[in-house]
């Protein structure tokens, strides 16, 4: 069965950071492409950052210089670093991930429970 679980989100002051993680079980995660997204509130969900099999990343622009994705294969987990924090990020956040599944060994698409990042003084 494919789940993800996300932690780290909380409430932070303009400024400051926060890592959020997802660890991933029932797929192969060296070769799952991983998202994380985001939902403001009366706002569409967005595609934050994306990370490749091989490492490959990608950022919207109005994160670009103060987030970072990363993988750990090894640990099956994804995460998202946060830095230099501001109202406008606050946000539900999303992980997502694409591959295979290991019991079916079909592809799965799977989205994480989300987790609230609130930003504010």
């Amino acid at each position: 069965q494919v789940q993800l679980v996300e932690t780290g989100g909380g409430l932070v002051q303009p400024g400051g950071s926060l890592r959020l993680s997802c660890a991933a079980s029932g797929i192969i995660f060296g070769t799952s492409a991983l998202d994380w997204y985001r939902q403001a509130p009366g706002k569409e969900r967005e595609l934050v950052a994306s990370i490749k099999p091989f490492g490959n990343t990608n950022y919207v622009d109005s994160v670009k210089g103060r987030f970072t994705i990363s993988r750990d294969n090894a640990k099956n987990t994804q995460y998202l670093q946060m830095n230099n924090l501001k109202p406008e990020d606050t946000a539900v956040y999303y992980c997502h991930a694409r591959g295979v599944a290991l019991d079916t060994m079909r592809s799965f698409d799977a989205w994480g429970q989300g987790t609230l990042v609130t930003v504010s003084s």
